[in-house]
């Protein structure tokens, strides 16, 4: 691996046609060698997500519950999104925020930016992920040198999920305070990609692929990947993508963290419907694999799903979620607007509500990132 290549020339070397047929190729002694192997392979990755691993999902749940508590104990790590601003530069066709939906648009000032803070404290949370449209005039790295001094005072841990930077950007940003950056691919089918994303920065493909070799290159904590599941016509062909990727990664750039998220097709202004659909057993199926594949990783789990899919698969395999999420600038401290929002949340339950919940099954929330304190 030469020291300039990145995680988009390894994916020239995947091709998504072989990589489907070899999924579906998958027989149930490859799923139980799979289950049997205390450090998983790709392969053995795959086998997991087959159709042929479907009847075993009890026996995933159990393995994957067992690693969970045994790396992260009874631990449930809460953090709330907070949506700086929905101006976007970029037509996509699965998002509200798509410049060309006919929605109002709004980014805080610093002034609206403390007053959203101070309500979100007042909830309790500690962690922040800062969301924006992806607007690189308008909401970039001038917006972001003002505001994130003002944000880091409120919380002790800041991540945020905005359009591709550069290298030295995000090594800037990692002066002002950030922690973790969350970057998903949406589909890491080319084609399919290009028919989502008709106007602007984000038509590029590779510069979006690369932006995860750049935050490792730029130091930054805690690098967040996932796939927007049910975008292309494969979802379990993206979702061992995102496996190759993080493999990649991890290997690659040994100091930063990883987490991995599950986002579903959710109802937005001028959405499309799935090319794919993915069942809740099949998502389990899902979770329960990547925790197999890498029992050391972040899963995430956000206000997309319901609170019944929540409430019992976070006990099982999740080790971080959202609770309380409005999706539109401002939404905390002056209440919901649905023409501002980016996607309506499932789980629409209070914090409160989410804590109970936790604590009745056993666990423990946790509004704190201390993996960040105790310096890893």
């Amino acid at each position: 691996m030469s020291d300039n290549s990145t995680f988009s020339d390894h994916w020239q070397q995947l091709d998504w046609d072989n990589l489907t047929l070899q999924l579906n190729s998958k027989t149930a002694r490859d799923v139980e060698q799979a289950l049997n192997r205390e450090n998983l392979t790709l392969p053995d990755f795959m086998a997991l997500i087959s159709p042929a691993a479907r009847p075993y999902l009890e026996e995933m749940a159990q393995k994957a519950q067992t690693l969970t508590r045994q790396r992260f104990g009874h631990v449930v790590g809460m953090y709330v999104p907070l949506y700086l601003s929905n101006l976007c530069a970029n037509d996509c066709t699965y998002c509200g925020f798509s410049m060309s939906n006919a929605i109002k648009r709004k980014t805080l000032t610093p002034e609206e930016i403390r007053t959203e803070c101070e309500a979100i404290k007042a909830i309790g949370f500690d962690s922040l992920l800062l969301v924006t449209g992806e607007h690189q005039r308008k909401v970039g790295m001038e917006y972001f040198r003002e505001t994130f001094p003002l944000i880091r005072n409120y919380f002790s841990t800041m991540m945020m999920e905005v359009q591709p930077m550069a290298t030295e950007e995000y090594a800037e940003l990692r002066t002002l305070g950030l922690d973790g950056v969350m970057v998903y691919q949406e589909t890491y089918h080319e084609s399919t990609y290009q028919r989502h994303h008709l106007k602007g920065r984000k038509q590029d493909f590779h510069w979006r692929l690369q932006t995860p070799d750049r935050l490792g290159q730029a130091g930054i904590d805690k690098i967040g990947l996932g796939a927007l599941i049910g975008l292309s016509a494969q979802w379990r062909t993206d979702c061992y993508m995102v496996a190759e990727h993080l493999n990649y990664l991890r290997l690659r750039y040994q100091k930063s963290r990883y987490s991995v998220s599950f986002p579903r097709l959710r109802p937005c202004a001028g959405g499309i419907e799935p090319e794919s659909l993915i069942n809740d057993a099949e998502l389990v199926q899902l979770i329960c694999a990547f925790r197999l594949f890498a029992p050391d990783i972040e899963l995430s789990l956000s206000t997309r799903e319901s609170p019944y899919f929540r409430d019992h698969m976070v006990p099982v395999a999740i080790n971080q979620v959202s609770a309380g999420s409005k999706t539109q600038p401002g939404g905390y401290a002056q209440g919901d607007d649905p023409e501002l929002e980016q996607f309506s949340p499932h789980d629409n339950r209070t914090p409160q509500q989410v804590t109970d919940a936790l604590l009745a099954a056993g666990l423990q929330p946790v509004w704190k990132d201390w993996d960040h304190y105790l310096g890893r």
